[in-house]
């Protein structure tokens, strides 16, 4: 019997849909206050300038999305839940534990950062691709544009930190 792929997610109700939505935009607001707290730290240890440059810019990048969360609340009409956001938090203790060696080079050392900033720019374009899915279900076409805007800085955040790597090695 030939049957046809049945889409789950086509069972899903709005309601559902919205409590998803604002529970994982919960969970990405969590691990931007996380950055907006650890990524200074981090731009502090680092070592060469362009790396700096590039943590600053990101924190700046980090603020403006959240602004942009906060929008998406008040259109929702929903408020932040504080929920888990223990992989961010995970990685940026594993950051710091890695960039914490005193007997690493320097240049070892903002590879390290790199590493993990370029890991954390492509969780947070996952993240946004998939909310941006949603928000279209939710027929949010202002929703939509806001996430995508974030999902456009993520990309270019993780270019850039792709770039740095190029040039340190």
């Amino acid at each position: 019997m030939n049957k046809q792929p049945r889409n789950p997610t086509k069972d899903l109700t709005q309601a559902e849909l919205r409590v998803f939505f604002i529970s994982h935009l919960n969970r990405i607001y969590c691990a931007k206050k996380q950055l907006i707290e650890k990524l200074p730290q981090l731009g502090r240890r680092s070592y060469f300038l362009d790396l700096q440059q590039a943590i600053n810019e990101t924190i700046d990048v980090v603020s403006l999305q959240i602004g942009r969360m906060k929008e998406i609340y008040i259109a929702l009409d929903a408020f932040y839940q504080p929920e888990s956001c223990v992989g961010v938090v995970g990685i940026l203790d594993e950051a710091f534990q890695c960039i914490g060696m005193s007997d690493e080079s320097p240049a070892l050392r903002d590879l390290s950062i790199l590493f993990y900033m370029q890991n954390i720019e492509s969780i947070e374009m996952a993240s946004f691709k998939t909310m941006m899915r949603v928000a279209d279900r939710l027929e949010q076409p202002g929703i939509t544009q806001l996430l995508t805007e974030c999902y456009d800085e993520a990309r270019e955040d993780k270019v850039l930190f792709r770039e740095i790597t190029e040039n340190y090695l």
